[in-house]
């Protein structure tokens, strides 16, 4: 199981409503990701060179959506 060392953060954009994703560090230098509704919930992890790859396709729209910011 993938351990979590930091805290779950969300976008600024998310407002103050439970209804995002919300990010944190991993031990081995990734990210854990889970739906902020369900904290206790399933997370989706990512090996550091993984979670790059993500943020990198993420924010021009590689994805079908354009990142906001």
């Amino acid at each position: 199981m993938t351990e979590v060392v930091g805290p779950f953060l969300k976008s600024s954009y998310s407002g103050t409503q439970s209804n995002c994703v919300e990010v944190a560090p991993t031990a081995t230098g990734g990210r854990a990701v889970r739906d902020s509704k369900d904290q206790t919930g399933p997370m989706l992890t990512f090996a550091p060179g993984d979670w790059q790859a993500f943020i990198a396709g993420a924010k021009p729209g590689v994805f079908g959506h354009s990142a906001r910011g």
